[in-house]
């Protein structure tokens, strides 16, 4: 259901021209209908000449109530610019085109009202001068309709361009499936509770369904829906409609919170924006301003911390600090004011909803963030990937409005950028080779140093290995895959000298810390099956056992301790190690003081 939105200077018409349009009255507070002056928003609903019903949405024109009007703007789809013919283009005219522009509102028909006030010479001057005023703006080829109320002049042919309007409109909305309202209203209704009112975009939803109010994540449960006046099981994107809400007190709700699908929505307090300044601005945006970020149907005070330059004419990337945590995607529009000028001074769209504060990261994805944008969901959260390095999928697709990466490691619901991916390859390989190098007798390094050494999570450094050629993942350990390791001569000349001591020694061998063997020999050679650790402080080799358990076999069983001790002329500090071990690996078994030899 399409939404129109009015814009124009204070007093030239809008309200009468909907209610002409509509046959309802938009203004709802006895204090409008009193001074003749929209002061809040406005609603009303017709259906076009093509049977297309649409939603109206008036808003105010005096520049007392700019916040009003820009809580109107955020979802409409068509443009009904209005400019009384008797006062022509004013200043509210002229900054409600530049909201309209920066928002990115395309399609639009101009009015020209109070026709029925001038003459014909001065009509013509009019429309002159107000196409003079569009020129070089989105609304440059807008159609120009003069209309007067009372008679009901040039109504048909507005209504016939406004469905023209529309149509164009629609044929660009693709709703994403991530269901959102901004609220523009809330109030009570006795014996229903707390109602809101705002435009559905991007998905449905149906009466029963869970929604999250933000700021605050607070949930809530959908009573009752209605639109213009008729009771709904479920709405339709862009669709302007009432909630009755469970779970949810009025004073919990104003204007500006905004409400979506439970798991969607990843609120921050820091923007990274394109702003392009109104082109009545002169003066450059600085630092210094005070401003107000206008998004959605919210408004809060921001710090403005220019990007690329000191100073802001044109255009150019900000990062805008809020009071407050609120969700976001890349890509929405908003507006910016500034308090000291009382004006808007520029809007744009949201590059990154949570970017890194670091200026100089935030210069070097610019670039690939601006060309995403128009590229579809998927591109944008490749941009906001390539920026971040590694990023939980449900993250993404909150920032980027649905999309999932296609250009990474995708690893647990979390993602890494390809580039990335390969750059942490390249510096885990290094970090391995620079290991192997200073310790060559180990089997390498382990594997929980190795993603500490290079900040990466356990579950991607198993990831990427998987998929490179040049390392191999030993379990605890990883290696690259040329890596054998091996004893240089030292070190041989070191094992030679072990394996004397132990063959002279017969089964009474020297303990470990009597050998003088290096901690990493040991190792080594333990791995290589070189030497057979018994217990913690005793090691033979292979030999000595394997003879060690021939002659085992010989002995009348069962046998004590005592008489293993005396067969092998051992003392009990060897003696029962060697048995224990024997037990261990199936050679004897334990039954009491006594051991039996197991059948091969």
């Amino acid at each position: 259901m399409p939404v129109i939105g009015t814009a124009g200077h204070v007093d030239h018409g809008k309200s009468t021209l909907v209610e002409g349009l509509t046959g309802r009255d938009p203004d709802r507070w006895d204090e409008e209908k009193r001074r003749g002056l929209t002061i809040d928003l406005g609603f009303a609903w017709t259906t076009l000449p093509d049977g297309t019903e649409v939603s109206f949405v008036d808003v105010p024109g005096h520049e007392r109530f700019i916040k009003n009007m820009l809580a109107g703007t955020e979802a409409i789809d068509v443009a009904l610019l209005v400019v009384a013919a008797d006062e022509g283009w004013m200043p509210q005219s002229e900054e409600h085109l530049a909201v309209l522009d920066l928002l990115g509102v395309r399609h639009g028909v101009v009015a020209v009202t109070k026709t029925d006030r001038v003459d014909e010479d001065l009509l013509e001057l009019a429309v002159l001068e107000v196409e003079e005023h569009l020129a070089g703006t989105v609304f440059a080829d807008a159609p120009l309709i003069p209309v007067a109320a009372p008679t009901r002049a040039g109504h048909e042919s507005l209504l016939e361009h406004l469905v023209k309007a529309v149509d164009s409109a629609g044929r660009e909305s693709l709703p994403n499936g991530r269901s959102r309202l901004w609220i523009d209203r809330a109030f009570t209704i006795s014996g229903a509770g707390t109602v809101v009112t705002g435009t559905l975009t991007d998905g449905s939803v149906r009466v029963g369904d869970r929604l999250e109010l933000w700021p605050g994540n607070h949930e809530v449960r959908i009573r009752g829906l209605q639109s213009h006046e008729q009771e709904l099981e479920s709405v339709a994107p862009s669709t302007r409609c009432a909630m009755n809400l469970a779970g949810l007190e009025r004073q919990e709700v104003q204007r500006g919170s905004m409400l979506g699908l439970p798991g969607q929505w990843a609120p921050s307090d820091l923007l990274l924006v394109d702003v392009r300044t109104a082109r009545y601005v002169e003066d450059p945006l600085t630092n210094r301003g005070a401003y107000h970020l206008h998004l959605g149907s919210g408004s809060w005070p921001v710090t403005l911390r220019l990007v690329e330059d000191a100073e802001l004419s044109g255009s150019g990337a900000a990062l805008l600090k809020l009071p407050a945590r609120i969700p976001v995607v890349a890509g929405d529009r908003f507006i910016l004011r500034e308090t000291g000028r009382r004006s808007v001074v520029g809007g744009g769209r949201v590059l990154d909803p949570a970017p890194s504060p670091r200026r100089g990261e935030t210069l070097k994805s610019l670039s690939g963030l601006r060309a995403a944008l128009d590229e579809g969901a998927d591109s944008i959260a490749d941009a906001l990937l390539g920026t971040r390095k590694t990023e939980d999928l449900a993250r993404l697709a909150a920032h980027s409005g649905g999309g999932r990466p296609t250009d990474a490691v995708i690893v647990k619901g979390r993602a890494m950028a390809r580039q990335h991916a390969h750059q942490t390859t390249a510096r885990a390989v290094a970090a391995v080779r620079s290991f192997q190098s200073e310790n060559p007798l180990r089997p390498g390094i382990q594997k929980a140093s190795l993603a500490s050494g290079i900040d990466v999570d356990l579950d991607f450094l198993e990831a990427l290995i998987a998929s490179s050629d040049e390392l191999r993942d030993d379990g605890a350990t990883v290696a690259t895959a040329d890596f054998a390791g091996g004893l240089d001569a030292e070190r041989e000349a070191d094992w030679e000298s072990v394996r004397d001591q132990l063959r002279m020694a017969g089964l009474a061998v020297p303990r470990i810390k009597e050998l003088s063997i290096d901690p990493d020999l040991l190792h080594a050679l333990l791995r290589d099956a070189r030497i057979v650790r018994i217990g913690p402080e005793l090691v033979y080799l292979p030999e000595q056992i394997e003879g060690l358990i021939e002659r085992t076999k010989t002995m009348p069983t069962p046998f004590t301790v005592a008489e293993f001790r005396d067969h092998f002329g051992l003392s009990r500090k060897y003696a029962v190690p060697l048995l224990e071990w024997m037990d261990a690996n199936g050679v004897t078994e334990r039954d009491g003081d006594v051991r039996t030899v197991q059948a091969d």
